[in-house]
This record gives structure tokens, sequence and C-alpha cells, in this order.
């Protein structure tokens, strides 16, 4: 059995795709990182973000979603100094709208994991693909994800965006099934 095709090229990529990628993820902060991370990738690889994600997590503060909302235009005008992350003032400014939005959501609702998982219905989406060519940009699941975003307040949350959060955070299973790891998410990662 070979890896999903994606990822390779590098050692970085690979423990990504071996530890992390798809597995089902519950805790609300790292479902904020990701999202924010997944964001940054916008027009760019996850391969790019993905070698400067310790310096996202430094210079966002450990994406502590109190501290971002609190960024000031010093906080702003360092980050867009910091060539540890990708230095673009959109997606700086979404960070920060992105944690006053999640603080809105959660601060009467449900928890941002409970929010995010039910447009799965609660179960990781186990999907059959045998090829790349199979494995879609977004579908209506990402697209309703989008819409429920963007009316809470987040930014850089198109259904592609989205789609691809719901790889990374194991909403979906994506791993090809001629990999190693779509059985092992499978088998072994259950809410």
């Amino acid at each position: 059995m070979e890896r999903c095709p994606w990822c390779e090229g590098f050692d970085l990529y690979r423990a990504y795709h071996d530890s992390e990628w798809g597995v089902p993820l519950y805790d609300d902060r790292s479902l904020f990182e990701l999202l924010i991370l997944e964001g940054a990738q916008a027009g760019l690889s996850w391969a790019t973000i993905l070698k400067k994600r310790e310096n996202y997590r430094r210079a966002f503060d450990g994406f502590d979603p109190v501290k971002i909302a609190a960024y000031d235009d010093g906080k702003v005008a360092a980050l867009l100094a910091d060539s540890g992350i990708v230095r673009n003032r959109a997606k700086v400014a979404a960070a920060i709208q992105n944690a006053k939005a999640y603080l809105a959501l959660t601060d009467d609702g449900p928890s941002f994991s409970d929010f995010l998982w039910r447009f799965v219905d609660d179960v990781p989406i186990q999907n059959q693909w045998t090829s790349m060519a199979e494995v879609p940009a977004r579908t209506t699941r990402s697209d309703a994800m989008s819409k429920a975003l963007g009316r809470a307040g987040f930014k850089f949350v198109g259904s592609t965006i989205c789609y691809a959060f719901m790889q990374s955070s194991g909403m979906v299973n994506d791993h090809l099934t001629t990999c190693p790891r779509h059985g092992e998410v499978k088998d072994r990662f259950h809410r």
C-alpha cells in the first residue's frame, strides 16, 4: 500500500500525513488554529503553511482567541513585519476577526467543536476514493459550513477552504483506500 500521493516531497509533509491529516479533531482551540491556518493557505500550498506553523503558533499567542481578538495596530504591524508567517494584511485581519467571531459564537452557544462537527452529523464521513482525481475540492457540506461561518462573521472560510479544513480535521476521511492511513483513521479514531 502506498501513501496518498499529495504528501510526497519532504519529510514534514509525510509526517503530517502519517500522524495528523484526517484524524478526527475535537479540541476547540486546535480547530480554531486549523481554521486560521487553512485560511492562511488560500492561494498558497499547504507545505508553505506547514513549514511556518510553529512560527504562527508563536506569533499568534498559541492561537488563543481572547488574545488575538484584542490585537491592536501595534500587534498587527508586528505581525506584518514577521517573516515567519505569511505577511498578508487581509489574512492577518481575518485571523483577528475570526477570533472575535469565535468568541461571539461560543459565548452563549455550542462549543466550537460541536458547531463544526454538526456539518457531518457528528460522525466522520468515510470516503472510499481510489485516486486523487475523485477527491472533490468542495461539497454541499463544505458549502453549508462556509455559509454558516460567514454568517457568524468569519473570514477566509470559502467552501474550498472549509473542505480542506474538513479533510485535515478528520471530519471526512479522504485518505485514498490504497493508503494505509485510510483504515487506521477509520478504525482507530472515534469521538
